[in-house]
């Protein structure tokens, strides 16, 4: 089996990867940790650059377990590509980090955790950043 992080350069997503390592470690299952952006010509705080794709990289070396590091940007949304990474691998869980958001940043900007709560075809661990 598969375990799946959500992975975003920020702090709910180091919470996920965090959370991520610790279960593969426990079950020794495979982890796979996925940033995905639609990318295009603006720029996305959700998407991954050379340096902290390297460290995620490092880390999972580091902790002696089988895993892997995707960056997707191929034009879909990151709830598409993650859902269907879920279908794909059948991933026993999917594990994201979460933030505390107001009431109208939520009407605002949507939630990708909320969709994925929502949506995936597996359970879903949703993580808490600390401050």
């Amino acid at each position: 089996m598969t375990i799946l992080v959500a992975y975003a350069p920020r702090p709910e997503g180091e919470a996920a990867l965090d959370k991520g390592i610790e279960i593969a470690k426990r079950r020794n299952e495979r982890l796979m940790v996925v940033n995905a952006s639609p990318g295009g010509g603006k720029s996305d705080p959700s998407a991954v650059d050379v340096e902290d794709a390297e460290r995620v990289q490092k880390r999972l070396k580091d902790a002696g377990i089988s895993a892997e590091f995707k960056q997707l940007v191929r034009g879909r949304s990151a709830v598409e590509e993650i859902n269907d990474l879920v279908d794909a691998t059948r991933a026993s869980v999917l594990i994201i980090g979460i933030r505390p958001r107001s009431p109208i940043g939520k009407l605002i900007l949507g939630s990708v955790a909320q969709e994925l709560i929502l949506t995936a075809a597996c359970p879903v661990l949703a993580v808490k950043a600390s401050h």
